[in-house]
């Protein structure tokens, strides 16, 4: 991402902890670690992709189906594992940030008629970035 935003990664933090999280392999590869007290779960299509403290799956199905314990499953990245589970999904946690910046992969258009807004903290006094951002959460 083109920002560090401490708040982001401490909201992120406090909602995906004891939960399994569900990422690509360049997604993984960009964090370099498995994200502590959580379920790590890598998706990729290499069968032979192995990585220590994570479960590896080469399709979605399956890695949804190893979570089917769970409340919440966080879909964390990329681009393309976000395109193809939006669909399926009924919550988004969404960090909306009040600035352009330049980047070649970006969130999937997110149809605001199929979604209900249900949860939105505005912060705009954060002194240590240079935009305003809000935390929402829209349910299906």
């Amino acid at each position: 991402m083109p920002w560090h935003l401490s708040a982001d990664l401490k909201n992120f933090k406090k909602i995906t902890m004891g939960q399994p999280i569900i990422m690509g392999r360049k997604t993984f590869e960009s964090i370099g670690r498995p994200l502590p007290g959580r379920q790590n779960i890598i998706i990729s299509r290499n069968p032979h992709y192995q990585q220590q403290g994570c479960s590896v799956f080469n399709d979605l199905d399956s890695a949804l189906q190893s979570c089917t314990s769970s409340a919440e499953v966080f879909v964390i990245g990329g681009a393309t594992l976000y395109e193809a589970t939006l669909s399926r999904a009924d919550r988004l946690y969404v960090t909306e940030i009040q600035k352009e910046f330049n980047g070649d992969t970006w969130f999937p258009e997110i149809n605001k008629e199929q979604w209900q807004e249900i949860s939105r903290e505005d912060i705009n006094d954060d002194s240590s970035v240079d935009f305003n951002y809000s935390f929402i959460i829209l349910d299906r």
